[in-house]
């Protein structure tokens, strides 16, 4: 905002440059105020339209929530284009040379556009609040007419705030009387204290209050992540135990069918002796039932299409560590993680004929779908939530930080506006006030630079804007 000062300006002395014009300065402090400002201009203008531009093209930015970054961008913009130029003619010349109508308009913009940026920063406060302590309703909620009507909001309490000057509210001199006054904003203690509670107080102390809460409800998110995090972790071992008990009845009930058919295979002579032809017959009977039971049995085992992972790469993959590691119940595969969604098994020969204990080995290891890991549910949604609450954590520390520059730029000069009405002999020098000014005016360019070095989306979109990478 502009220099306010109830005390008697400091009389001027002007010194004459090389460029041509009179200046309030020593040439070379004049040059290199130019020189800076300008350059916190030019910050100002161009990280604020990457913002924008990046909003609008870069698809994971290209949220609802991110219109709020977008008006406080176009908030941050406007300060840079209708206010820091004029106040850095006004602060090497000196003096106001643009006239009353002029110095209106630009007290007026400069008001309007400080609030909006400080209450778009209200805005996205709140909006983070609400989505992280109400997360599934909010999000419901959380709409583009709504976000729409939030932003219609902030910029018209801006020129609520900023608007009372122009019909009256001020103590501006008359227009014949004006080459000989400052342009500044009005010290009328009313609307000081109006203006100051709309634009910076107000919503400082709500920015405050949401990020406490923030604070404390992902703190608490934590605690509720990790007491769950150990529940899921008992309940893993539980069906660790349990499976392992089944795959031993399995293994079990396995071994008696190996013997029950080794039994059948190998008959005692005494019986081929005493039974003769009716045992030859029924030997025969049983080796066509077992050739046509072998044919539906290879028939079975012709089954799904064997795809390639990582596990198929292993060098100890032969056939005879296959055929072990196709039984779920062994203790490798029940550490295999759920991401391996298909086992890689080596094919049994279908076209053979089998040998007695070849048809042994294929009751034994009969294909059986392959377990996922207990528990791997649980470390799925453990992992799911860590990312979120990751995130959420890494968009309140932004958003503290975003707070913390706003406080330190801001708050000197709102101190400054706010005590010097009611301080008759607070008398600030003019580089000081404009030293205070200028700081309140970098909150516009450090906004951008903050998403850039803490969002991984801004500074991809970033680079993409500025040909950094392809």
């Amino acid at each position: 905002m502009a220099e306010n000062s109830s005390c008697s300006p400091e009389p001027l002395e002007f010194y004459n440059t090389s460029l041509g014009f009179e200046s309030a300065l020593p040439e070379w402090e004049a040059l290199l105020t130019i020189f800076t400002l300008s350059l916190i201009i030019l910050l100002t203008v161009v990280g604020n339209i990457l913002v924008i531009l990046s909003v609008f093209t870069h698809r994971p930015l290209r949220i609802v929530q991110n219109f709020f970054i977008v008006s406080l961008a176009v908030a941050d913009l406007t300060v840079a284009i209708l206010v820091m130029p004029l106040n850095v003619a006004y602060a090497i010349i000196g003096k106001w040379l643009f006239g009353i109508h002029v110095c209106k308009m630009w007290l007026t913009s400069d008001v309007m556009c400080c609030t909006a940026s400080i209450l778009n920063l209200c805005a996205i406060a709140l909006d983070r609040f609400w989505a992280i302590t109400d997360p599934i309703n909010y999000a419901q909620k959380r709409t583009l007419k709504r976000v729409l009507l939030m932003i219609g909001g902030v910029w018209l309490l801006s020129l609520i705030i900023s608007s009372p000057p122009l019909i009256g509210w001020n103590d501006w001199p008359e227009t014949e009387d004006f080459l000989n006054e400052p342009c500044q904003l009005t010290q009328r203690q009313g609307y000081v204290i109006y203006s100051a509670l709309g634009s910076f107080f107000i919503p400082l102390l709500i920015m405050t209050i949401v990020y406490v809460e923030i604070f404390i409800a992902t703190k608490r998110r934590l605690r509720e992540r990790a007491r769950a995090s150990k529940i899921n972790a008992i309940v893993a071992k539980t069906q660790v135990s349990t499976q392992s008990k089944d795959c031993i009845k399995v293994s079990r009930d396995r071994e008696s069918v190996s013997s029950e058919t080794n039994h059948n295979e190998h008959p005692n002579s005494s019986d081929v002796t005493t039974n003769g032809k009716t045992k030859e017959k029924k030997r025969q009977k049983n080796k066509k039932k077992k050739k046509s039971s072998d044919k539906e049995h290879n028939a079975y085992l012709k089954p799904v299409l064997i795809h390639e992972d990582s596990f198929t790469d292993n060098p100890e993959n032969s056939p005879s560590s296959t055929r072990r590691n196709s039984n779920p119940c062994t203790s490798d595969n029940l550490a295999v993680t759920s991401s391996s969604t298909t086992t890689s098994t080596t094919p049994l020969p279908l076209n053979k004929p089998h040998s007695k204990n070849s048809d042994q080995k294929v009751v034994i290891n009969e294909p059986t779908p392959a377990v996922k890991k207990p528990g791997a549910v649980y470390q799925f949604i453990e992992e799911k939530q860590r990312i979120s609450l990751s995130k959420e954590r890494r968009a309140a520390r932004t958003l503290g930080i975003i707070m913390g520059v706003f406080v330190v730029c801001w708050l000197p000069f709102f101190l400054m506006y706010v005590i010097v009405p009611f301080c008759p002999v607070c008398c600030p020098s003019r580089r000081l006030i404009s030293f205070i000014t200028w700081l309140g005016y970098i909150n516009s360019a450090l906004n951008p630079i903050i998403y850039t070095i803490f969002n991984l989306d801004f500074r991809r979109a970033f680079k993409k804007l500025l040909f950094m990478q392809t």
